[in-house]
């Protein structure tokens, strides 16, 4: 069987990557193709022993929360040994506040809500490229992630066609605020602009329970890494 892509480009690409991994971990044999189809044989799977690391798209609120905060928090697994596409992020978020001017997000399209509301706080402004799968997220992600942070602040964040471009004012850090945050039942955008509220005080989180998807546990965590969460039922 050949499975082809429409296109010359793969948005995170490194997740088609991560899967014709496992598949041949499992005994697969695929050949590639050119850049974008592959040939499966019919070979079935088998069984193996099979390590699965953790979830790269969830530990960039941890890596994010000790760069807002100046802590540390040990994860049990370094940054650099995660193979996962979002892993990449942690580079950028060791960065802060200094983050660079363009970042793209193509090929991290999980990590971009996390270094968004880090771009909030960062030393200069940040235009975020390759965006446009992130509009048929589980929400207008983008959309979603301009509003939140306008709520924070007018004019925080704009749209300019499928960029976002997050007007830094570390100026923020310490002010308290009355913002309503519409997650739109986006589990990233609830964990996300949880990340704010490390620095400003009044953020307030529609629809917390929406982390269930991925990390249920996430509100457990900051509260064990000394972070109050007060819940408004």
């Amino acid at each position: 069987m050949e499975v082809a892509l429409t296109g010359s480009d793969i948005g995170a690409r490194g997740y088609v990557d991560l899967t014709l991994a496992a598949m041949k971990a499992f005994g697969a044999q695929v050949e590639a193709v050119g850049e974008t189809a592959w040939k499966v044989a019919a070979t079935g799977y088998q069984a193996t022993d099979f390590y699965i690391e953790p979830d790269a798209s969830a530990a960039t609120y941890l890596w994010a929360a000790q760069a807002l905060t100046d802590g540390a928090i040990d994860l049990g697994v370094a940054a650099e040994d995660f193979t996962q596409p979002d892993a990449l992020a942690s580079q950028l978020i060791s960065s802060f506040p200094n983050m660079p001017a363009v970042i793209d997000g193509s090929q991290m399209q999980d990590a971009i809500p996390t270094l968004a509301v880090l771009a909030a706080f960062n030393n200069q402004p940040v235009r975020f490229v390759g965006l446009a799968n992130l509009r048929v997220k589980e929400c207008d992600r983008i959309s979603a992630l301009s509003h939140g942070l306008c709520a924070i602040a007018p004019g925080l964040a704009v749209e300019e066609g499928d960029d976002l471009i997050v007007h830094a004012n570390p100026q923020l850090a310490g002010q308290t605020v009355d913002a309503l945050i519409d997650t739109h039942s986006d589990h990233r955008i609830a964990m996300c602009f949880a990340l704010a509220g490390l620095k400003i005080a009044g953020i307030n989180i529609l629809d917390p329970d929406c982390v269930g998807k991925t990390y249920p546990g996430y509100w457990d965590a900051l509260q064990s890494l000394g972070v109050k969460v007060q819940r408004n039922d």
